[in-house]
């Protein structure tokens, strides 16, 4: 899923409105973040995820390679942040941010 500028922009001003819902840490990914990440899509949809490592090479490689394996794409990096989405297969109108936020 490749997404154009429009749909980017769309997805970003929606992204600022929100808080972040997982946070990876020094310990890095482990197999109950994944599942968390995994669940906050299926919820939400549109999400963000903070990084709290100090490399900064370190920090994009692991915000690559989570997206790749959650299936998501990363809308946006700024600093230690992350906005990932992924559209769930049934959306829940009350969780879904891309409902909740369709105004923006």
């Amino acid at each position: 899923m490749t997404l154009n500028t429009a749909q980017k922009k769309r997805y970003r001003s929606i992204g600022h409105h929100l808080e972040p819902v997982v946070t990876v840490s020094e310990n890095g990914v482990s197999e109950g973040l994944v599942k968390e990440l995994n669940r906050a899509l299926n919820d939400h949809e549109l999400i963000k995820v903070k990084f709290a490592l100090m490399d900064r090479e370190e920090r994009r490689e692991i915000m690559t390679a989570l997206a790749e394996e959650v299936g998501a794409e990363v809308v946006q990096t700024i600093g230690k942040i992350a906005l990932y989405l992924r559209r769930a297969k049934e959306q829940n109108k009350k969780l879904s941010n891309l409902v909740r936020y369709s105004e923006f």
